[in-house]
């Protein structure tokens, strides 16, 4: 009888043993399964935060800078056959489809297509741009103001733009800024602070 006996408090312990590893092995797979969830969902609100901050910090950015904020179009290029053919978001265009070349730097006396100028401005360039009868004394003593700026710089251009709706435009990737009177801080300020930012997409 007292064989039986211990024989079932043995019996009786290694059950308690067995229960408890199998309590363990449990709790185990059911941290092993919380810590799937957790690892990927710890990447997303981290991914989460970071773009906020970043699109926080692009609004301010954006808020604070010279012109207009005008939404990106994207950098597509086109053939050639397609000029003139492009609708864009503002007018000089400021993104979208342009052409693989560029308008070379410096003062041109005649408008540069809008497929041409636009890839200028990707390349971190900026447009300066006016509209007035350059036969006009007024009009001429207007672009030598502007001339006078642009020759400060490189990767800027100068040309005129006869079907905008202002006197003068100023345009980089996706910011545009148009005024009727000659204000040289204003250009110098926009242009300062979009020259030389590249917007070429990674690859």
């Amino acid at each position: 009888m007292a064989l039986q006996e211990q024989t079932t408090r043995k019996e009786r312990r290694r059950g308690e043993r067995r229960a408890r590893k199998e309590q363990r092995q449990k709790e185990e797979q059911r941290l092993r399964r919380l810590a799937w969830i957790r690892k990927p969902l710890a990447y997303l609100v981290a991914v989460f935060l970071v773009a906020a901050a970043g699109y926080g910090a692009y609004l301010q950015w954006g808020s604070g800078m010279p012109g207009e904020f005008v939404p990106s179009m994207g950098n597509r290029h086109i053939t050639p056959s397609a000029i003139g053919v492009n609708a864009y978001n503002s007018d000089p265009p400021t993104s979208g489809p342009h052409l693989a070349s560029i308008a070379n730097w410096g003062i041109h006396e005649n408008p540069i297509p809008k497929e041409l100028q636009i890839h200028n401005l990707e390349d971190g360039g900026v447009a300066v741009q006016y509209n007035c009868p350059q036969a006009d004394q007024e009009c001429r003593t207007l672009v030598e103001k502007l001339a006078q700026i642009v020759r400060r710089y490189d990767h800027i251009i100068l040309a005129p733009y006869p079907t905008m709706s202002h006197k003068i435009a100023l345009t980089a990737w996706s910011r545009i800024d148009k005024f009727n009177d000659f204000d040289e801080k204003r250009i110098v300020r926009f242009i300062e602070a979009y020259i030389g930012l590249d917007h070429h997409q990674p690859k």
